[in-house]
C-alpha cells in the first residue's frame, strides 16, 4: 500500500477530519539511463564550478534567485521555511463554488483524502453534501515548504484534492490569434452545423478507460523483455510500509458544530492559533519574535551584502 504524503485534517466551518493525503496518479513512463557503450558502465551527472571545473560537494550548494542577468541572491534554507505557511497539516476550504465554475485549465495534479480512523462520519457528510448540491470546496494546502491552491472534490466514494494552478500561471487566451467573430464569417452553415452534430452524435458513447492504452509503452516493454531473455533476470525490491499512527476522534456532534459554523460562519483554529487569545499576546508578535533571533545570529557570522549577489561566474557582485 503506498504511503501518505501527509496526514492532518480537513476543515470546514468548524468541522474538523482527520485525513491522509494519498497519491492519485501513477507515473509509468519507462526511465533510461545512459551507460559507456566501451564499458558498459554508467554515465554520471557531476556538479561542476562553472569557473575552476571542480566538482562541488552538496554542502556547499546553496539556492540562488537570479534578480537580473548574470547576479543572483542567495537564499538559506531558513528563508525558504519562514517564507512557508504555518498551516502545515489542515486543508481548511475557504469557500464551496458551483463545480463548473473550475476550468480545466486550473487542474494540476490528484490526490485522494483517506479518512482517519473513527472520522468517517464527517468524511462522508462532506462528500454526499457536496455530491447533493454540486459544489467543490477551494481550500490552501501546504505540501513540503509550498503553499498549494487546490479543490476539494467527490468522485465515487472517496473526496479528491485537486491541486490547482494558480491565475498568474496560466497563459490568458487573449494573448493569442483565435478566431472569435461570427460564425458568417467563416462561412459555416446552419447545414454544416446540422451534419457535424450528427457526426458527433453517432460517435458518442460512455467514457471507458480501460479501452484506452499507452501504446508505445507496450511495444517498448515488449521490445525489453526480449532483450532481457538473454541478458539475465529482475529483481524486485518490495519496502514494508511503516505503522503510521492516525489521528483519532472522539464522538462528535456535528449538528452542533454545523449550526455554529452557519451561525458566526466560523472557522476552525489552526492548532496552536487559540493559546494567544487566552494569553492576550498577539500572533504577530510571536511569530517576528522567531524570526528575529536566526537574523541576528546571521549577521554576527557574516556580512549578508558581501554573500547577498554574485555574477554568472562566480564573482562577488558589489
Amino acid at each position: 500500500m503506498a504511503r501518505p504524503i501527509w496526514t492532518g485534517t480537513l476543515s470546514f466551518g468548524l468541522l474538523n477530519v482527520p485525513i491522509r493525503l494519498m497519491t492519485a496518479e501513477r507515473r509509468v513512463d519507462l526511465h533510461f539511463r545512459m551507460l559507456d557503450q566501451r564499458n558498459n558502465q554508467p554515465v554520471r551527472y557531476e556538479r561542476v564550478n562553472a569557473e575552476s571545473g571542480e566538482e562541488v560537494p552538496w554542502k556547499d550548494i546553496v539556492k540562488a534567485y537570479e534578480y537580473s542577468k548574470g547576479n543572483y541572491v542567495v537564499l538559506e534554507e531558513s528563508d525558504i521555511r519562514n517564507a512557508a505557511a504555518e498551516a502545515h497539516e489542515t486543508v481548511e476550504i475557504d469557500t464551496f463554488i458551483d463545480a463548473g465554475q473550475l476550468t480545466p485549465a486550473y487542474f494540476e495534479k490528484p490526490y485522494f483524502l483517506v479518512p482517519g480512523k473513527k472520522a468517517e462520519k464527517g468524511y462522508v457528510l462532506l462528500r454526499e453534501t457536496l455530491k447533493r448540491t454540486g459544489k467543490i470546496g477551494i481550500a490552501r494546502v501546504v505540501i513540503r515548504t509550498r503553499e498549494y491552491l487546490c479543490a476539494v472534490m467527490p468522485q465515487d466514494d472517496a473526496l479528491m484534492l485537486i491541486l490547482l494552478r494558480f491565475p498568474q500561471e496560466l497563459v490568458s487566451e487573449e494573448e493569442y490569434a483565435l478566431p472569435d467573430k461570427a460564425l458568417s464569417d467563416y462561412r459555416i452553415s446552419d447545414r454544416e452545423l446540422d451534419m457535424a452534430g450528427e457526426l458527433i452524435e453517432s460517435m458518442s458513447g460512455k467514457f471507458q478507460p480501460d479501452n484506452y492504452r499507452d501504446e508505445f509503452r507496450d511495444r517498448l516493454t515488449a521490445v525489453i523483455e526480449q532483450r532481457l531473455k538473454s541478458k539475465g533476470v529482475t529483481t524486485t525490491l518490495e519496502e514494508e510500509e511503516p505503522a503510521h499512527a492516525n489521528a483519532t476522534t472522539n464522538v462528535v456532534d456535528f449538528m452542533a458544530l454545523l449550526k455554529k459554523s452557519i451561525e458566526g460562519k466560523q472557522r476552525t483554529p489552526a492548532k496552536g492559533k487559540d493559546e494567544p487569545e487566552k494569553t492576550g499576546k498577539k500572533p504577530a508578535a510571536k511569530k517576528a519574535g522567531k524570526k528575529a533571533e536566526p537574523t541576528t545570529k546571521k549577521a554576527s557570522r557574516k556580512s549578508p551584502a558581501k554573500k547577498a549577489t554574485t555574477t554568472r561566474k562566480g564573482r562577488k557582485a558589489g
